[in-house]
This record gives structure tokens, C-alpha cells and sequence, in this order.
């Protein structure tokens, strides 16, 4: 009997064993089957290395343990840093460029198909594209235009040289950026100066025409001043004139008449009488003859 309850106890144990281990086959079965895919990735779904299906949203999804396989691609903008390189304008002029892209994988499975899934292929791709691409852009344009469009037109130029032409590979060039675009160094100095002696002789123009504008508009301002004042010298003499004619006939009005003549004299005899009673000595000594006296005795 009590052999019996052993033998029962180890097949209940033994049981239980297969239990765990299938269990525990389960579980793995299960993890090797859910696939995570994250915000910032795409997913490839492989079958026996060929791209099943393409995984884009994230969360679980599942795929078949030892058939199929996983791949990863990133989803997030991405930076490359393009190497310094040299590139000649249009008027022969040796500048340096250093530039950067930034891009992403638009479509993964044409990045697979055509680069191999390898962000190092990508890349070197970028390079190229992007290098031939600045140096097209630059050797139709001179020194002076160059240096001129760095706040973003020379950009634009070598994005739209590009085009679409990434597009076959699955990739989107979201912009070109140039870091530094200068002259090399040992002739930095000497097309300095140049420049400088080029915006001197630029700022001496403007002077002249500045001044042969300024003369042209004092030479006129001085004509209409002396016209307003030969305007003005005309005016007064004309009503000086009329002031005097005015003066002669109220003179010969004073005159028209003895008795108004009579009396202008004596007025006048009186302002001379006044005139001559200065100081404290009140004495007049006239001549029988003299006008003021013959007023003085016809009052008499």
C-alpha cells in the first residue's frame, strides 16, 4: 500500500515537471513570436531573408518563431556631417565648405532593397549626392554671390539641384546646411583687401554723386533766393514810388489853395522856431527879411 502511494506521488511530480516545462517552452515560444516596435523605429518583417511585410506604428505586433525574422531601421531625424572640402566659383576662386544634412528613411523596404538596410551605405550615398551637388551650385556662381547668399539662398540652390534624386533609395533630404564657407587661408588676406579696396572705391562714387547732387541743389536754391529778392527789391521800390507820388500829392494838395499854402508855412516857421529854442536861452533874433519874421509881423 504504501508502495503504491509512492509510485502515485512520483507520476503527480513527474507530472508536474512536464507541466513547468511546457509552460516554460509556451512562454518562450510566445516572446520569440511578439515583436516591439518602437516610436522612433520601423520594423522589417523577414521570411527566409526577403522582406515579409513592413512594421511602421508602434506597439506589439507578432511574427512566426524560426520562419521569420526582425529588423530594425531608425525613424528619427538623422544628422551627417559632411567632411571639409574645397570647391571653385564661377571667376576661378578656391573657397572652402563645410556642410551637414539632415535626413531620414522614408521607405524602409526600398532602403533595404537598395542599401542593404546599412546607415554607413546611406551615408556615403549623402556624401556624394550632396558634395557634387555644392560644387554644381558654387561653380555657377562668382566669389561675390557665394559669400552673399549664405543666409539661406545657397541652401535652397543645392537642395533644388538635388531634387528627388534620394527617393530611389528610400531617403528624404530634409535640408543642407553650411556650417563655415570661407577662403582658404592663404589667400584669405589679399581678397580682403581687395574687397575692402572694392567697397572704398564704391563709397568714394556715392560721395561724388552725393555732392554733385548737393551742389546742384545749392546752385538752385541760390537762383530762387536771388529771384525772391530781386522779386522783393521790385516790390519795394514800387511802393517807395507809390509813396512818394502819394507824398508829392498830398504837397500839392497842401499848395492847391493861399490860404492852405499861408498856413503850411506857418506851420513850418513854428517847427523851426522849435527847433532852434534849444537849451535856457529863449532869444530869437531874426531879420526883417526873414520868412519866420514876416509870418511873426503879418500876425501883427
Amino acid at each position: 500500500m504504501e508502495e503504491a502511494n509512492t509510485n502515485t506521488q512520483k507520476k503527480r511530480g513527474g507530472g508536474k515537471i512536464v507541466i513547468a516545462v511546457l509552460a516554460i517552452l509556451l512562454v518562450w515560444m510566445f516572446s520569440m513570436s511578439v515583436v516591439v516596435t518602437r516610436e522612433d523605429e520601423y520594423t522589417l518583417i523577414l521570411a527566409f531573408g526577403k522582406v515579409d511585410r513592413e512594421i511602421s506604428k508602434a506597439g506589439l505586433s507578432f511574427k512566426i518563431p524560426f520562419v521569420e525574422t526582425t529588423m530594425t531601421l531608425p525613424k528619427k531625424i538623422m544628422l551627417f556631417d559632411l567632411d571639409t572640402s574645397d570647391v571653385i566659383t564661377m571667376d576661378k576662386k578656391t573657397m572652402v565648405a563645410d556642410s551637414y544634412v539632415l535626413w531620414r528613411i522614408t521607405d524602409p523596404q526600398v532602403f533595404n532593397q537598395t542599401l542593404n538596410s546599412q546607415i554607413s551605405n546611406a551615408e556615403s550615398r549623402i556624401n556624394t549626392t550632396v558634395y557634387n551637388s555644392i560644387k554644381n551650385v558654387i561653380s555657377s556662381m562668382s566669389q561675390v554671390d557665394v559669400i552673399s547668399s549664405r543666409d539661406g539662398d545657397l541652401s535652397q540652390r543645392i537642395m533644388e539641384n538635388i531634387g528627388d534624386s534620394m527617393n530611389r533609395y528610400g531617403i528624404e533630404l530634409l535640408c543642407v546646411e553650411t556650417k563655415h564657407l570661407d577662403l582658404p587661408s592663404d589667400n584669405k588676406a589679399a581678397v580682403y583687401e581687395r574687397m575692402i579696396s572694392e567697397r572704398n572705391n564704391i563709397a568714394a562714387a556715392y560721395t561724388a554723386e552725393g555732392e554733385a547732387e548737393a551742389k546742384k541743389i545749392r546752385t538752385k536754391t541760390d537762383n530762387q533766393i536771388a529771384i525772391s529778392i530781386s522779386e522783393a527789391e521790385a516790390s519795394a521800390e514800387k511802393i517807395i514810388a507809390e509813396g512818394e507820388a502819394e507824398y508829392m500829392k498830398i504837397l500839392s494838395e497842401a499848395y492847391a489853395s493861399k490860404d492852405r499854402s499861408d498856413f503850411y508855412s506857418f506851420v513850418r516857421a513854428l517847427d523851426a522856431v522849435k527847433v532852434t529854442m534849444t537849451g535856457e536861452n529863449k532869444t530869437i533874433i531874426l531879420s526883417s527879411d526873414s520868412p519866420i519874421a514876416q509870418i511873426f509881423n503879418q500876425i501883427e
